[in-house]
């Protein structure tokens, strides 16, 4: 066979391989992008309650949130595309890649050496080969798109849990088939079910970056053969679990169900204790003690919150600023004090600069991602 091991063969071939399912997963991640920025561009200006530890905090807005998904996404893109660039050929280099077996085919001709790899590259669509191998390619190639891998594992991972817990406050839900069971014995519920999926296909995703770590750590010398059994099962496991997952996200990500009205209730219910610095700053304009009108807010609030706990559903905090006169402070100018879409700062701006300076190019050079896949549930 003219010096041409098993490893010409099955290393070529798995590059090839590499380079189409990294092309897979790239238009899939296009397709997951494309269906969250509109999203994102229609809710960029509803706000929404934020939450830092998992508690009441600073407004946001539920377009700003969607991009926190879809930056994750875009690293995702920037990292696929770059192992894709990177992918090298391994060629004809013999059995412990020092081309001895091809110098001596050519009588000692190494530049012919180097015109038949650079052949073979350009024949299969490369554009080259890897400076330096064993006797296969690098592992390290397979761990560079694990890793990537990986990487949209742990992303739609953030955003399954996301959606898990905003349908659990009733605010947004993932989509819900016409047909769709939520549970056997109880009629009512509506689960959900698509971004379930999508976070124990991320776990595993995510564990197969640790079997391409450990299996290019342990290539001895020119190479060694416990690499073949673990890469027929974590390669194209990768892929698979990949492909699957973008699916799903792209599937919940066009979808999605606002409830504004929810939306509108859990954040009316913290919003008056968002703003207790700047009522601190507009009883101090209006004559008043900084010190004895921090502990004043201080004491409304936690009896405010108290009441809350108790199962009030309204937030009388205001209320009870209103009746002291330390603070000269009317209903009307309160409610002013928390309107929610000056609260959110430039989440807006952020949102529309985010969709068209780094979003909406990628569709102006890109061909249209392909048509989603349907999701059965």
């Amino acid at each position: 066979h003219l010096g041409a091991t098993s490893a010409f063969v099955g290393d070529n071939h798995g590059l090839i391989q590499h380079r189409q399912c990294l092309d897979i997963v790239r238009d899939r991640l296009l397709g997951t992008i494309e269906d969250l920025a509109a999203f994102a561009r229609a809710q960029a200006a509803e706000p929404t309650l934020g939450y830092t530890h998992l508690q009441p905090a600073q407004p946001t807005t539920i377009g700003k949130r969607a991009c926190l998904w879809l930056q994750d996404l875009l690293f995702d893109l920037e990292q696929i595309e770059a192992v894709r660039a990177e992918l090298r050929f391994r060629g004809a280099r013999g059995t412990t890649g020092t081309e001895a077996t091809f110098l001596e085919l050519f009588d000692g001709d190494g530049g012919k050496v180097d015109r038949l790899n650079e052949r073979l590259a350009a024949r299969f669509g490369f554009a080259g080969t890897y400076d330096v191998i064993g006797q296969t390619y690098p592992r390290k190639v397979d761990h560079r798109a694990l890793a990537a891998l990986a990487g949209i594992g742990a992303s739609t991972a953030r955003f399954g849990h996301d959606i898990r817990i905003l349908q659990a406050f009733g605010e947004i839900e993932e989509p819900f088939g016409k047909h769709q069971i939520g549970s056997s014995a109880m009629p009512y519920k509506r689960n959900p079910m698509r971004s379930e999926r999508i976070c124990a296909l991320a776990r595993h995703l995510c564990t197969l970056e640790l079997d391409a770590s450990w299996t290019a750590s342990v290539q001895w010398f020119e190479r060694t053969l416990d690499d073949s059994a673990n890469r027929r099962i974590s390669l194209p496991e990768g892929y698979l679990s990949a492909d699957a997952l973008l699916i799903l996200a792209r599937n919940v990500s066009a979808g999605l169900v606002v409830h504004p009205a929810v939306v509108a209730r859990r954040l009316g219910r913290a919003l008056p204790f968002m703003v207790t610095e700047e009522i601190l700053i507009a009883g101090v304009r209006r004559g008043g003690d900084r010190q004895d009108l921090h502990e004043r807010v201080r004491g409304h609030a936690l009896a405010a919150r108290e009441r809350l706990d108790e199962g009030a559903e309204d937030n009388d905090f205001f209320a009870r600023i209103a009746a002291d006169g330390a603070f000269g402070l009317g209903m009307e100018e309160l409610h002013a004090l928390a309107d929610p879409h000056r609260l959110v700062g430039r989440s807006a701006r952020q949102v529309e600069r985010f969709l068209t300076m780094r979003i909406d190019p990628l569709f102006e050079a890109a061909d249209a991602p392909r048509p989603a896949e349907e999701v059965r549930v």
